[in-house]
């Protein structure tokens, strides 16, 4: 009697069993309905089944029956795969082989609305999976935005309001105060604008992940470079720090490279501002730009005490800051980098030989 409700419950489940005796499978207990149609043998014999109709099941009995000679425990499972009936039709099957008390034992199984299901599983983990990979982006962009805000605005701010000190130990006209008043004002009403430079700079990570180059607005390296180097002049100035160009920059006949300006100029500005804080009272920063055939080489030196060996393969990571924290947020390299890298250049590190640092970037020509 238990024998026949056993028999009965496999079928009612879509679920065939078959025994491997001699080279081919006989059937155990009652089959469901669906089965006759892919075995047209089972309505004349229940016995030595080749189960040709099912292509799949052809290359996992050969699995199977390693299966079955060994001595592994688990059942073994085929994965889902899908057939075809006479009319046309498509099912999902999945079968198992297991070993009971020495006997072969092979299960088919009609998966119908399990495997809709676990379809359905699937494609909502994809979803799931892509959504949340779009909101870890958004919440790095929002990370690198916060701290370069901090970053970037604190150190022109700073450099505003040294070259405005330097500019007020003068002889002026009382007219000339009165600018020096406007242009202080100025400088404190910066924190106001700082939403508007968010909003601005979510544009701007936008811009590095989908650059494409325009030839006529390649940025002159060698001009973005002067430019920066003679807006830090006073605060170098102020640190008793010497800021001077290298001897190569002169020399150049081409100094246009793939990028764009904006970028560019905060990237050299990032890896001065870097090495004036590094770099101690009566001591020299020299930056400089040099023709490597193909490529522009963009340095800049100090002679400072070098970056801590702990971090020099972190460097240019985000929130990486040297044991002295001069930075403000360890974002300024990662920006550097970031930026750098979407216009196909590159960027480093080395240690000076007289001692300091050396920061460099490699960018192509704009041929």
């Amino acid at each position: 009697m238990s024998e026949s409700i056993t028999d009965e419950l496999f079928a009612a489940l879509n679920i065939v069993v078959l025994e491997l005796e001699d080279g081919g499978f006989k059937v155990i207990g009652q089959v469901p309905d669906w089965f006759s149609q892919f075995d047209p043998e089972l309505a004349s014999k229940r016995e030595r089944l080749t189960l040709e109709n099912f292509h799949f099941i052809a290359n996992f009995i050969i699995d199977a029956e390693k299966f079955w000679n060994s001595s592994e425990a688990e059942p073994l499972s085929s994965g889902i795969w899908i057939e075809t009936d006479v009319s046309g039709n498509e099912y999902q099957f999945e079968a198992t082989a297991i070993r009971l008390r020495q006997r072969k034992i092979l299960l088919i199984e009609l998966l119908k609305f399990a495997y809709q299901d676990k379809q359905l599983l699937i494609q909502k983990g994809r979803e799931n999976r892509l959504l949340y990979d779009r909101l870890v982006k958004e919440m790095q962009k929002q990370e690198i935005l916060l701290h370069c805000i901090v970053h970037d605005l604190g150190g022109q701010i700073t450099a505003v309001a040294n070259s405005l000190d330097l500019i007020g130990s003068e002889n002026l006209t009382t007219q000339g105060r009165t600018f020096l008043e406007i242009g202080k004002s100025q400088a404190m009403q910066q924190g106001m604008l700082i939403r508007e430079i968010l909003n601005a700079f979510s544009y701007d990570m936008e811009s590095i992940e989908t650059f494409i180059f325009d030839p006529d607005l390649a940025p002159d390296v060698a001009t973005a470079v002067k430019e920066i180097v003679d807006g830090f002049r006073p605060s170098f100035a102020m640190s008793n720090i010497n800021l001077c160009l290298g001897s190569n920059i002169d020399r150049l006949e081409e100094s246009k490279a793939v990028g764009e300006k904006l970028h560019l100029d905060r990237v050299v500005f990032n890896l001065v501002e870097n090495a004036f804080r590094h770099s101690p009272p009566h001591t020299t920063v020299t930056v400089d730009v040099g023709d490597e055939g193909e490529f522009l080489l963009l340095t800049v030196e100090d002679e400072g005490a070098g970056v801590s060996p702990d971090i020099v393969n972190r460097l240019f990571q985000k929130f990486v800051q040297g044991k002295g924290k001069t930075g403000r947020a360890g974002l300024g390299l990662y920006f550097c980098r970031i930026t750098v890298e979407s216009w196909g250049g590159t960027i480093g590190y080395t240690l000076r030989q007289s001692g300091g640092s050396r920061f460099w970037v490699r960018l192509r020509k704009a041929v």
